[in-house]
């Protein structure tokens, strides 16, 4: 945080404006949210800040010459990190577009997921189980953190939120969702003797509503039913967290597996 504030300092006026004309081309600017009174247009202000702190983030992954990130702050309300942290959404998401991924919540196993994803030209948009639909039979996978561009179902929406999800700050979020068709979820986690361990499962993205909240969400119909889908997926002891990619890719992650010379369970 030191030495992105620092950073932070050291950008010009020019450098955000450019940085507002990459957010403009990449993303669409939202109206307030028809179901969610938090989530409205976002400001000038707002837009502002999200690209003068996405430009420092560069800087940052220059400086370090990063392959992925983990990122997670969280302190006294009304900080100077605080309000920094409050701007890392859009940022995050133009590096994981540029094969930067960047996970939320300190989560590292994850952007190794996302990282492998990548790599593979699937994406890896990062995801959690959002809450399951049991008329559809689907379960809602996303979060309210960096989306991978390469997956979305048009261009992702900009909301200005009033308050983040679950987390302090306000700031500019990104809502989209996944393309309709195969998807693959990989999980990074541990076996009991600290080896890392993939776990894969493909399924379906539906055309099935999302809340529009400014998070990204995406209606999944997997081969079980969600409850004995997730009875399994649980057994494998996985983190909450999970990169989605594009396709049926567990094969392919099962070839990742034996060249990283680590157990790979299919779903």
């Amino acid at each position: 945080m030191c030495d992105l504030d620092r950073m932070l300092r050291e950008v010009t006026p020019q450098v955000v404006r450019a940085k507002l004309a990459e957010v403009h081309e990449m993303f669409q600017i939202s109206g307030d949210s028809p179901s969610d009174p938090i989530a409205k247009k976002p400001t000038d202000e707002q837009l502002e800040w999200s690209c003068k702190v996405a430009a420092a983030q560069e800087k940052l992954v220059r400086a370090y010459d990063l392959d992925a990130l983990s990122y997670y702050y969280h302190g006294a309300p009304g900080g100077d990190y605080e309000k920094l942290q409050g701007g890392f959404i859009v940022g995050h998401s133009l590096l994981t577009a540029r094969g930067i991924p960047c996970s939320g919540e300190g989560d590292l196993k994850t952007a190794v997921a996302m990282k492998i994803s990548d790599i593979l030209g699937v994406g890896g948009s990062f995801s959690e189980i959002v809450v399951v639909d049991y008329i559809d039979e689907t379960i809602l996978l996303g979060h309210d953190g960096p989306f991978h561009i390469a997956l979305s179902e048009g261009k992702p929406i900009l909301r200005g939120m009033g308050l983040y999800h679950g987390k302090q700050g306000t700031g500019v979020s990104v809502e989209a969702k996944v393309k309709t068709g195969a998807i693959t979820t990989l999980n990074v986690t541990q076996t009991g003797d600290g080896r890392l361990k993939l776990i894969s499962s493909e399924g379906e993205s539906t055309s099935g509503p999302i809340m529009k909240i400014g998070n990204t969400q995406t209606p999944v119909k997997f081969r079980d039913h969600p409850d004995a889908y997730m009875t399994r997926w649980f057994a494998e002891a996985p983190t909450h967290h999970c990169a989605m990619s594009i396709g049926n890719n567990a094969s392919m992650f099962q070839k990742v597996a034996e060249l990283m010379n680590v157990k790979h369970v299919m779903l």
